[in-house]
This record gives C-alpha cells, structure tokens and sequence, in this order.
C-alpha cells in the first residue's frame, strides 16, 4: 500500500484515538480513507488490513504518547472544531401529525444492526412529527418467508428494541387485490402473460426486444392469467410483465415482470395463491395501501428502480410518496448476508444466528448490547449521504458509555492460582457494587487463603510491597506471603502492584463464552468468581473487574458471555 495511503491512516488513527479515551476502531477511519482515495474502494480487504496494523500500533500507545504524535504528525487535527450534529434533519414536506413512514423487513432472516438502524430511523423519524410507522413484514416469497424468522423479527425489534409500530401489515394478506389490480392492467392491455424461458427473456430485454407475447390480444392475456391462477402451468412456465418501453435508456423498464409462479407452501397462507408479486409491483401498491407519507432509505436503492416504482403508482392514479436516501450502511468486518450465515450454520462454523461472531439483533442483544446503544449509534449516524462504515468497536464504544456508570462490579479469575497470606487477619470486607454507588453492597469474609491471577503471581518479586484491591497488603518473601498492614496509604507510598483477588472459602465456579474468529472458533474460559454473583438475574449485565463487560447468559452454569472491554 502505497506511503501516502499509510500515513493518512496513520494521522486519521492517532486522531480518532485522541477523541475516544485511546482508542482507535478501524471503521471510524475507513471512510475517510476512501474518501480521500476513491481508487481504493475496489481495494477495501487489502485496506482494512492496513488499517487493522496501524490502528494496533497506535493502540499500544497511552494517550499522552499519542497526544504528542498527533501533534507531531498532523497538528492541525488537534484542533477543536465545531462537531456537526448530525441526529435528523427536516423532512421535505412534512406535516406534524400527517407523517406516515414504513418499516418493511422480509422475514427471511434474523435482523443485524445495519436492518436496525434502517428501521430506527423511519420509525424515530414518525415520532419526530408525531405521525405514525406502519411495521410490514414483506413475506411474499414462499421459498424464504418462515414463522421463525417472524417471531424473531418481533422478540428482536418490537419487543427489544421497543419500536411501537401504529400498525404491523402481512403483505400477503393482501393478495387478492394484488390480483385485482394486476387484472385492471391486463384489460387495459398494459399488462401480458409471457412464456419466455427466463434466458430468453433476459436476452431480449438486454437487447431491447420485444417478445413474441407482448401484443397477444386482452382476452388470451386474460385466459392465460387465469390458469396461472389456477395453477393450472407449471411453475416457471410463465410470468405476468408490465407493458411498457422496451427500447428505455433505463432497462428496468423493460417490460419488468410483475407476478410469478411459486407452488412452495407459505408459512402463513399455505397453499391458497400459486401467483405472487415481485419486488417493485407488491412496493409500488403497498406505499399506497399503508398511506406512506415518507421513504427513508439507503441510497443503494437506486434511481432505476425509483422510476419504475413512480411509473406502476402512476398507472393507479396513486401518490408518490417524499423519498430522503441516505448512505449505505456497512458493517465492517461482519458476514451479514442471509444465504452465507445460514450456510455457515449449516456447515457447523456458527451456533445459531445468536453466535457472538454475529451482529444480529439477537446475537448483539446476547452479548449485552443495550437497547439504547442501538438509539445512540443511529443519532451519532445520521443521515449522511455517505456511506457509513461501522464495526464491533464503534458499538462497543457506545455501550461502554451506557454501561459504566451503572453496571454492577466483581471480581473474575481466570487462571486463579492459590495463595495463602500468612497472618492475615480474619475480616469483612465491603466494597462497592459500582465506583459510582458508595453504599456497598459486595460483601466478602476473608481468612488466609486467596485466589489471584496466574499472569498476577508470576510477576511477584521478593520484598516488594503488593495489595489486593481493596482489602490488605502483603510481601512476598522466597516462596511465602506475608500479611503486612491494611491501609491503602502504606501501600500508595511503597507498593509496587495492585491485585484482584477472591477469597477461596467464597469463590464459585465461572465461565465466559469469548466470540472467536471465522477459524478459531469461539472459547469458553473457566474460572472462578466472588459468590456474590449468585445473586444475579439471568440477562444481567456486569462487569468483571479488569477482564470485561459480561452478560450472564446461563444462571444455572454460572455462564457468561463476553460484552467487550
């Protein structure tokens, strides 16, 4: 990679550092990258790469030494400037109280982060201007559509996330007046039955030809339709195509097919319609049937589709609704496609689509991504036009800030190894459920016996001057540990290290699930934990002292899984 790409990833990193605590995430520097250097988005796995090396090294810095590297490097981006709030900005033509926005998931698939912000955003943009956001559930492919991935479209956004729809539409309850508009067009000869072999038709429509069916008279057009309806063809046999320019700049025009064959049983409607929509006919009709106001969506849609969508409106003398696009959101780092994570789970490499590698709903939701770190990361988003690059770290950054304050405190050892503090006394100790909350709560009994890190124990030096957090001072001595005092002040003005520890008469057995990579594989850590944590719920989230934000998945097992740091 070329210098001059290297050292701007190099200021971009030593800057995002500066900004968040001493921490760079690879995703917050990816767009400026790109930005600066268009030629490198067909490059992106060689960039992040480098991107993923430089931000290591600046990490394994403290932030007084990148401070001064900033200063060096690129001095002008230390400068404070005016943070542009992003948030939402106005909507073109909208009412307050007249707003109507949609969230149109397919239930094919667990829903990730990027389907989340999509939704937040139109359903936020509703409460804006105290209008109202209609939930449809676009579940009119037989072959993907499954009850599954419908009771989880409700656990994870309605439920989790808490987006209240005004209404919650099954599109495919619809479709009789599918059917009773696309047999409006067929009499007014704008619609035809085609039999092309899919091939062919593709060709044709490539070349801007028309086929042999397109000028078939309104009544064997009508015919045809019918036994379509009646599955009387087989599947694939033929397709209802909207008649319209087939010489079109623009080859979504081309005479795009409407309605198709599918004999596949659907999860909700069973075998009552063998004829269902494509894409663009069941959106163009549903904007209107929902009375959407208001489109939000990436730019990724694409202004050809955007014309055929006006175009099949046009011909019921329905409404355009207000269109505001913004820039794709991408998930650096994350498989998100439906097809590949099913394979994987398939293949035995994912769990479920809950597996800590994911960025599901569910799986985010598992780990202990709170609710509202999902509100805060579509705020700070916006409603760029660019595409916005986010990863793990960005997430976990949010929910950080969320969690800190609150998040109740204990002590983890991974790899204990015993000691016995000789003349210890007996005590009980207090200490805080969280550094914000000083009336206690954590009650520990100590005798002599203690459990401290492995990585703790090897660096242990003879008469040196050490202190478990919180409770006592001790010094080594050859092979033995010496109780010394208790006052932290000794030890401020003589001590060489602080310790985490757990009274043996008190620990309980604990693991972590830690999210691995697509090779590894996750890892289960077995430890041990202060008992307290007996007095969890299920779902809690915690934070074991020096080790990471936890989620307790399983009370039963004492099993956690990893948040982040």
């Amino acid at each position: 990679m070329d210098k001059k790409v290297k050292d701007a990833v190099y200021k971009y990193a030593l800057q995002n550092a500066v900004r968040f605590e001493g921490k760079a995430t690879p995703g917050a520097i990816t767009g400026k990258i790109i930005g600066e250097f268009p030629e490198l988005k067909e490059r992106q796995k060689e960039l992040m790469e480098v991107i993923k090396g430089i931000v290591n090294d600046v990490n394994s810095m403290d932030v007084e030494e990148q401070t001064a590297k900033l200063k060096e490097f690129a001095p002008e981006l230390l400068e404070k400037k005016k943070v542009e709030k992003k948030g939402f900005p106005e909507l073109q033509g909208a009412e307050m109280g007249k707003v109507v926005t949609r969230i149109p998931p397919e239930p094919s698939k667990y829903n990730h982060i990027g389907h989340a912000m999509s939704f937040l955003i139109n359903y936020l943009y509703a409460k804006k201007y105290n209008g109202k956001a209609v939930l449809r559930l676009e579940e009119t492919n037989p072959l993907l559509a499954k009850q599954e991935y419908v009771d989880a479209l409700m656990e994870d956004v309605v439920n989790f996330l808490d987006i209240k729809p005004d209404k919650i539409v099954y599109v495919s309850d619809d479709m009789p007046r599918f059917y009773e508009l696309a047999e409006k067009l067929i009499s007014e000869g704008k619609a035809y039955v085609c039999f092309c072999q899919k091939e062919i038709m593709n060709d044709k429509r490539q070349n801007g030809a028309e086929c042999i069916h397109r000028n078939s008279p309104v009544d064997e057009n009508k015919k045809n339709w019918q036994r379509m309806l009646k599955g009387e063809l087989k599947e694939g046999e033929a397709v209802l195509r909207l008649k319209i320019d087939m010489k079109s700049l623009n080859q979504v025009m081309r005479d795009p097919v409407m309605m198709r064959l599918v004999y596949a049983e659907h999860y909700r409607q069973k075998d009552k319609y063998k004829v269902w929509p494509m894409y663009d006919f069941e959106n163009s009709v549903e904007e209107e049937f929902c009375g959407v106001t208001h489109i939000l969506r990436s730019n990724e849609f694409g202004t050809m589709r955007g014309e055929l969508q006006n175009f099949i409106r046009s011909l019921f003398g329905f409404k355009n609704p207000v269109v505001r696009e913004y820039g794709r959101i991408n998930v650096v780092g994350a498989v998100t496609q439906g097809r590949e994570i099913r394979e994987l789970i398939e293949q035995g490499k994912m769990n479920g689509w809950d597996d800590p590698r994911l960025v599901t709903i569910r799986a985010l939701r598992r780990r202990g991504i709170v609710k509202e770190a999902f509100y805060e990361l579509v705020n700070e988003v916006g409603l760029s036009k660019s595409q916005t690059n986010i990863d793990f770290t960005v997430i976990a950054a949010i929910n950080r800030r969320l969690l800190d304050p609150v998040a109740k405190r204990f002590f983890f050892i991974s790899d204990p190894v015993k000691i016995t503090v000789e003349k210890a006394p007996d005590m009980d100790v207090e200490l805080h459920i969280n550094p914000n909350d000083k009336r206690g709560g954590r009650k520990l009994h100590t005798t002599t016996e203690f459990y401290i890190e492995k990585a703790d124990f090897n660096v242990l030096e003879d008469g040196k001057l050490y202190r478990l957090m919180d409770c006592l001072n001790f010094v080594k001595h050859g092979d033995a540990f010496v109780f010394d005092s208790k006052e932290y002040e000794k030890f401020r003005s003589k001590g060489a290290k602080i310790i985490h520890w757990i009274p043996v008469s008190q620990s309980v057995s604990a693991s972590v699930l830690m999210p691995g990579d697509m090779q590894v594989g996750n890892m289960l850590i077995t430890g041990v934990a202060e008992q307290n944590i007996t007095q969890l719920h299920q779902g809690e989230i915690i934070q074991f002292e020096r080790f990471g934000f936890c989620r307790l998945d399983s009370k039963e097992k004492m099993e956690f899984w990893f948040s982040h740091k």
